[in-house]
């Protein structure tokens, strides 16, 4: 009898190699775990830290800073004749009166104090020579990430700018401007009385009428401060309004001066954004 021969391997047919144990490289392994898990108690330790500050100067500041609600009319602003226009029904709304006395002590770059009664927004506004320094840092001047309420250093209150850009972080715990996500809600949208927001400074109170809201990727466009004509801020408000998701119709041209809440919506660079319009001020 024939012996069968040995069958052939098809050509570039290689054995496959047994995988050798590395001790060493379990253990790199191990180390890079490690590492990364410790960065991560690390910055959710630093979080709540910061979050804690934040939350205690609040608390700080509402014990410390007296407040009053001012109820009077005040200087009306560019009024319409529309006697159905929702301004007639927002100019009702109290001024938000702030003793700068004891905040100006606490911290010098304080420039206004900024309420909102549908939100936690309740804070002292600083500003400073430029947009970095208070995303750093809270109002004692603290290293904090959280950082604080701020103007955008471009703006100016005396005389007023034609666009207050305010910044604050978007906060998970919904300190500095992380109540600002609630206006995205249709239970926020659907209350006529949260359309205002209240501002206050050593020498005026303001009532501002929220007349937009949305979200959008960060831009420069919507936080221009100042304009170099009519029709730069005529093609601005009419941009602004048409970019608005909220039930709300607001009478709103470029002889009106503007108030701008922006925040982060997330991670990627999206933007929460909040225009209002004056509609009275009282001197102080």
């Amino acid at each position: 009898m024939k012996k069968d021969k040995p069958k052939k391997e098809p050509t570039g047919f290689k054995k496959k190699k047994k995988l050798k144990f590395r001790p060493w490289v379990f253990f790199v392994l191990m180390g890079v775990c490690a590492i990364i898990f410790a960065f991560s108690i690390w910055g959710i330790h630093n979080w709540n830290e910061d979050n804690e500050k934040i939350e205690k100067l609040e608390k700080e500041i509402q014990v410390d800073v007296p407040t009053n609600v001012v109820e009077e009319q005040g200087e009306l602003i560019n009024p319409p004749d529309n006697k159905k226009s929702d301004y007639w029904y927002y100019i009702d709304m109290p001024f938000y009166e702030v003793d700068f006395n004891e905040l100006l002590q606490k911290n010098s770059d304080t420039v206004a104090f900024i309420h909102m009664e549908s939100s936690n927004i309740n804070y002292p506004v600083v500003q400073t020579g430029d947009n970095d320094y208070y995303l750093t840092h809270a109002f004692d001047k603290t290293k904090n990430d959280a950082g604080w309420v701020f103007l955008d250093y471009r703006d100016s209150l005396d005389p007023m700018s034609s666009n207050l850009v305010v910044y604050g972080h978007g906060r998970v715990n919904k300190t500095v401007f992380g109540s600002l996500k609630n206006t995205l809600t249709k239970s926020w949208q659907n209350n006529k009385d949260n359309y205002i927001i209240q501002l206050s400074t050593p020498k005026e109170n303001m009532v501002f009428q929220i007349f937009s809201i949305y979200t959008i990727e960060a831009e420069s466009y919507y936080i221009r401060t100042d304009f170099a004509n009519t029709e730069e801020k005529e093609q601005w408000v009419k941009t602004m309004k048409e970019r608005n998701t909220a039930p709300v119709d607001a009478e709103v041209s470029a002889n009106d001066t503007f108030i701008t809440l922006s925040t982060c919506e997330n991670n990627s660079g999206g933007r929460i954004v909040v225009h209002g319009k004056l509609i009275k001020k009282q001197a102080r």
